[in-house]
């Protein structure tokens, strides 16, 4: 019987195939460049692409639950009732990220073109598509005459570019289920795990004093009554500090290890430095330009990843461990240590570790295999929006079509592929969500 309905709706899929086209290229049409990138009354769209896809979502019969994250960024969960231990949602952000030179596009990037089996423009594939697949999977169902006994959610959100906050504000806001898919781009493979990442600050104190006497701080001197207090340059104790922060990321790509994840995936980048002389209210240096001041304070921002089967309080505190014993080792830190602050800019994506035997998966890839699709199963070397739900203890995973230029030139969706990832999300619908 299952076969018989999975069939159907493939037809139907199919056969309303300029739905979902048609969808996607008027979306993609209308510009919804996160601002955060690049503020532009002309490119910061994303209420339309909002409208669009709110008017799409009430025909298809959702409820529809409508709120601005920040002002004139507003995130869209559209649900069908059902019942929460067989509840799935599909998310999806509409935000996207400068075009850079648009000269350097061989199509106008929000022309929604279609040529060679691809539709290009930005945010064709990361990730405008996903959210119109799942839309039209939905569709399918409902053409078919099938009622879902699980609640099915949509997610439209915002801001997943700069962090998530779209997602972060959705879970706060109590809009969860027992599972979610997150239709980003995958090339057809499943994504059921992911690693966890931080943003981390760390603040190296020195003491400040006129460069013309550095004599005094580096080589020895006689300790006479009159002597002046010798500096402590904050940037070379940072050189000190990166050098010993590489040994321990060594460490941890060594002795850290998921069956999914790529091998040395525990990195740690040190992604921004700062030093001077003086701290401000916002924690970083006040005079970054003068070299006649011994700097008294250097900044290290570092994107902080970590395993999917790792957790965040026990990262926290072995890496906290490895900054004390630094400044364990200098006689200066031992008195003023390095200073940490989590999650900066409130930055934190928690680890998703979905085993492969779960339902969802397994449905996945049952799925693909019904249209002669090989998927391979591994872990996110990056992150999405998938974590915050995660984090809240969502089962997730991650599943999308194919096509090129993501964050870059003539980004586009291959077509095909798009029609085979809503045909694969439809029918894992029916499979997770069950019919009445």
């Amino acid at each position: 019987y299952l076969m018989i309905i999975f069939n159907k709706i493939r037809e139907i899929i199919n056969q309303e195939k300029d739905f979902l086209i048609n969808l996607t290229q008027q979306i993609v049409k209308i510009p919804s460049v996160n601002p955060k990138l690049e503020n532009n009354p002309d490119l910061n769209k994303e209420p339309e692409v909002q409208d669009v896809l709110e008017k799409v979502l009430r025909k298809e019969g959702f409820t529809i639950d409508r709120w601005d994250v920040f002002e004139n960024r507003p995130n869209i969960v559209a649900n069908k009732s059902g019942k929460d231990e067989r509840s799935l949602i599909l998310c999806g952000h509409v935000d996207v990220v400068p075009t850079g030179n648009q000269s350097a596009w061989s199509v106008d990037p929000f022309g929604g073109e279609i040529k060679d089996g691809k539709l290009f423009g930005r945010g064709s594939l990361d990730m405008k598509s996903g959210l119109t697949a799942a839309i039209a999977a939905a569709r399918a169902i409902r053409l078919a005459g099938i009622e879902l006994e699980g609640r099915l959610s949509i997610h439209s959100v915002v801001d997943e570019e700069t962090g998530g906050s779209g997602a972060i504000d959705a879970v706060k806001k109590g809009h969860l289920a027992k599972t979610i898919l997150v239709p980003e781009p995958t090339w057809g493979d499943i994504i059921c795990a992911e690693g966890g990442l931080e943003w981390v600050r760390i603040t190296i104190p020195g003491r400040s004093a006129h460069a013309g006497f550095r004599f005094n701080e580096i080589w020895p001197q006689h300790h006479t009554n009159n002597r002046l207090v010798p500096a402590v340059n904050a940037i070379e104790l940072s050189t000190r500090f990166l050098n010993a922060l590489r040994d321990f990321e060594h460490y941890r790509c060594r002795t850290k290890y998921h069956p999914l994840s790529s091998l040395g995936l525990a990195t740690i980048n040190p992604g921004v430095i700062r030093g001077g002389v003086g701290k401000g209210k916002d924690g970083l240096p006040i005079v970054m330009s003068n070299p006649a001041m011994v700097p008294d304070i250097v900044t290290i921002d570092l994107d902080y990843k970590f395993l999917p089967n790792e957790k965040q309080a026990e990262v926290r505190k072995e890496f906290e461990e490895f900054v004390y014993n630094f400044s364990q080792t200098d006689p200066w830190l031992k008195e003023n240590p390095i200073q940490l602050q989590w999650e900066l800019g409130g930055l934190y994506f928690p680890p998703m570790n979905t085993p492969v035997d779960h339902p969802l998966i397994q449905s996945l890839i049952k799925q693909s295999e019904s249209i002669n699709k090989y998927s391979k199963i591994y872990s996110n070397t990056g992150v999405c929006d998938v974590s915050h739900y995660s984090g809240a203890g969502l089962t997730g995973v991650v599943f999308g079509s194919k096509g090129e230029g993501i964050h870059g030139l003539d980004e586009y969706v291959d077509i095909q592929s798009l029609l085979n990832t809503t045909q694969i999300i439809a029918c894992t619908i029916l499979d997770w969500c069950g019919v009445k």
